[in-house]
């Protein structure tokens, strides 16, 4: 990618037109998590500060190790990370295409439609040829906190057509759906079925029944390819979690990514985040590498070979920001975020 694709990008938008706006965003964890965020005050930061601590520790487990700091965790950091992954998201034309249940490589904004006949005629005729509808899999590795969730639904929801299913048509009734698969080593069950109830109730309503999420409470380094359903997928996230898959066990994480080399189907996109920075440096042997250095060594093969290798760097920026709105209105504190992204598309 090019100098000047990757400075455009250094600062994601605050909000983008096919995303759910970012306060309303914020307004679903507050009323996801009434209780917690306006009841005994002292009690919430208790577990908040419980985390910090174990997280500057790089205690990973023990960080989500109980349900008070589980809740704690979504409460204060979640809501900062799913604006941000809603713009991310949102910035990137195949991800948002995969959440909008399109074709992941369609680049509609080549197309400059002549009047809104035109579109409703074009709409029309595909109608008339009776194709069945796009069905999106996605994988979240480690997204068990809610951010990402609800990112990826602050994009879905936009998208929907609310009036097809009340259509006396059958062809209009045939909607696009999406399967979102999470996998997180910690029991996120309880945030993740709260969560996906208030996107259904608030967002989705009519459309719900094509917005599915299911929680597998696993080590991602255990399961199978047969279990991920890895070569029906069309999106895999692995949002700042790959420092913590490697800190569990080098080893794994190395075999794992090389499962994705052999198990994904071609047009498979994978996009990594994390942290930018000297965080993200990991240990092999006696040397310290980069984590992006080492991922895209895995994934694309070494300098000069990656001709040769499984995936296609698609998207990236070594240092980007997220920065929140100052308007934004929320219980705790919105925290900014630097981090790097790679978007790779399987060959």
């Amino acid at each position: 990618m090019g100098k000047h694709q990757q400075d455009k990008t250094k600062t994601l938008p605050v909000v983008n037109k096919d995303t759910v706006p970012g306060q309303d965003i914020l307004d679903l964890f507050k009323v996801t998590f009434p209780d917690e965020l306006y009841g005994d005050e002292l009690d919430l930061h208790e577990y908040v500060q419980a985390v910090k601590a174990d997280l500057y520790e790089r205690a990973y487990t023990k960080a989500f190790d109980s349900s008070k700091k589980r809740v704690a965790y979504c409460c204060r950091w979640s809501p900062s990370r799913a604006v941000a992954y809603s713009s991310l998201f949102a910035s990137l034309k195949p991800v948002k295409n995969v959440l909008q249940c399109k074709n992941p490589d369609d680049d509609d904004e080549e197309y400059d439609s002549e009047s809104d006949d035109d579109t409703q005629e074009i709409t029309k005729q595909l109608e008339n040829l009776d194709i069945d509808p796009i069905c999106s899999n996605v994988l979240c590795i480690g997204g068990g906190a809610g951010g990402e969730l609800v990112a990826l639904a602050s994009i879905f929801a936009p998208s929907r057509d609310y009036n097809s299913k009340f259509s006396a048509d059958k062809k209009d009734m045939k909607c696009s759906r999406m399967n979102v698969q999470v996998v997180d080593i910690a029991d996120w069950s309880d945030i993740v079925e709260r969560i996906d109830d208030s996107i259904k109730s608030n967002w989705l309503r009519s459309q719900s029944d094509n917005f599915d999420i299911s929680f597998k409470h696993a080590d991602i380094l255990s399961l199978t390819a047969e279990q991920l359903n890895l070569s029906s997928l069309n999106l895999i996230t692995l949002l700042f979690t790959t420092n913590e898959l490697f800190m569990e066990n080098k080893a794994k994480s190395i075999r794992f990514l090389q499962k994705l080399n052999a198990q994904c189907s071609s047009g498979t996109y994978l996009l990594i985040v994390e942290s930018a920075g000297s965080f993200s440096h990991i240990e092999v042997g006696s040397k310290k590498f980069p984590i992006q250095f080492l991922i895209d060594t895995i994934l694309q093969g070494k300098r000069g070979e990656e001709a040769d290798g499984n995936w296609t760097l698609v998207g990236m920026d070594d240092s980007i920001w997220y920065r929140c709105d100052e308007k934004f209105d929320y219980r705790l504190k919105l925290e900014n975020m630097r981090f790097f992204y790679r978007l790779y598309k399987k060959k």
